[in-house]
């Protein structure tokens, strides 16, 4: 049988056309090589050397053979590359799901760096909401997430890579609009926009509490699913919300941010996946994520 080793060594013999060279070249000695020339031509059946004391030339079977053998080489060198790339994740399909506010933190630098050093994998986004991502991960619809709290589901893993203070977002002239900051006990009588409780429950719930905790209950006026949306209503004069911080960086005529004047629990972004996919493409892609926030975190304090 015919083995990778007699290639290499028909290989050297026919560039050298000298077996001493030859040898020396793979590191051993001339018998054995001599003797593994002789079997692999026993094996094919023709011969590949015509041999004199003075010199060695390859004959037409056997430059037929070079030809070939460099090609087999060419393909198995080809052929691993391929797999040591699909092992360390630059190649590939990838599904990603985010909230809409991603879009205004930590999902361009995240995409941006993710596509400089693996440009073979071809990545596919989705806007979802939490609850929708948590389905689309347990459907294999989506294979990484980025959602708006930490969810504790069977077969999901989640890791913070973001926490950031929620702010008031005000049409322009709201009489509030003049403060530099806005106290939560001056907005009992205010008509809220609130995300819907069975789409984000965590998020939702958070804000009922830091309303109860300052003595009142929310009137919501309006419910939006889209952190967008809310912005809108909220430039139309539809009512003010609590938003993220970062939605800040979203530019709308007619809407103003104010921070609060009491200290309230930040919101998080999370990394969310299934715990047992062992994908490299996901690996490298939510190990790329955590090192890219974690340097984004590092440079905000200083």
């Amino acid at each position: 049988m015919i083995e990778l080793r007699h290639l290499h060594y028909f290989i050297a013999v026919a560039e050298e056309l000298h077996f001493s060279r030859a040898a020396q070249r793979l590191h051993i000695s001339q018998p054995p090589l001599s003797q593994q020339i002789r079997g692999l031509e026993d094996e094919l059946g023709v011969k590949l050397f015509e041999r004199t004391k003075r010199q060695v030339q390859l004959t037409e079977a056997g430059k037929v053979f070079l030809e070939r053998s460099y090609l087999v080489l060419a393909q198995l060198e080809q052929a691993i590359e391929a797999t040591q790339r699909i092992g360390r994740g630059e190649v590939g399909r990838l599904a990603i799901g985010f909230v809409g506010s991603a879009t205004y933190t930590v999902l361009p630098d995240i995409l941006s760096v993710f596509r400089e050093q693996f440009p073979a994998v071809e990545l596919r986004l989705h806007e979802l909401t939490t609850q929708e991502q948590i389905q689309a991960l347990h459907h294999k619809q989506v294979d990484v997430g980025i959602v708006r709290s930490a969810i504790i589901e069977p077969g999901l893993s989640t890791e913070c890579i973001l926490q950031e203070s929620l702010v008031l977002a005000l049409p322009e002239t709201h009489p509030f609009s003049a403060q530099t900051k806005v106290s939560l006990s001056t907005l009992a009588s205010e008509s809220f926009i609130l995300f819907p409780a069975k789409m984000g429950p965590i998020f939702y719930e958070q804000i009922i509490n830091i309303c109860q905790q300052a003595g009142f209950r929310p009137k919501v006026a309006q419910e939006a699913v889209q952190m967008q949306t809310i912005i809108g209503l909220v430039a139309a004069g539809l009512g003010i919300a609590f938003v993220p911080a970062s939605l800040q960086n979203f530019h709308r005529s007619g809407v103003i941010y104010r921070p609060l004047q009491e200290q309230t629990p930040k919101t998080g972004l999370y990394l969310a996946w299934r715990q047992h996919d062992s994908s490299p493409v996901i690996r490298a892609f939510l190990s790329l994520a955590q090192k890219t926030t974690q340097w984004e975190s590092n440079r905000d304090d200083t």
